[in-house]
């Protein structure tokens, strides 16, 4: 069986990437009432979001989402993240108006 270096290099580097990211989850120690996460920090965690539910399956010292916020910024910032990241629906937008704009063009 033949191994393939890069495609290990490739995970190593993907599984540090991912411990990384965790390190800055939501639910960490520095968030208050009194020092809430703000807009800023919703951002990365709807940026982060999926990566955060997945290690939350297995870790659950692991938090999804900030409970000690802002109110709406951080809700704000929160969704602002999840949808520039994981694309909200647009590619699919995009490659509908592509083929109405070819049928079009036939």
């Amino acid at each position: 069986m033949h191994i393939d270096r890069r495609r290990i290099i490739w995970l190593a580097l993907l599984a540090v990437v991912i411990l990384l990211l965790s390190g800055c989850a939501a639910g960490n120690a520095r968030f208050t009432p009194d020092n809430p996460a703000g807009f800023w920090q919703g951002l990365w965690h709807g940026a982060i979001s999926v990566i955060t539910f997945i290690i939350n399956l297995f870790n659950h010292d692991v938090k999804v989402y900030e409970v000690d916020n802002n109110g709406g910024w951080y809700n704000f910032g929160f969704l602002l993240g999840v949808i520039c990241v994981w694309g909200g629906g647009l590619r699919t937008s995009w490659k509908g108006r592509k083929r109405r704009k070819q049928a079009k063009e036939s």
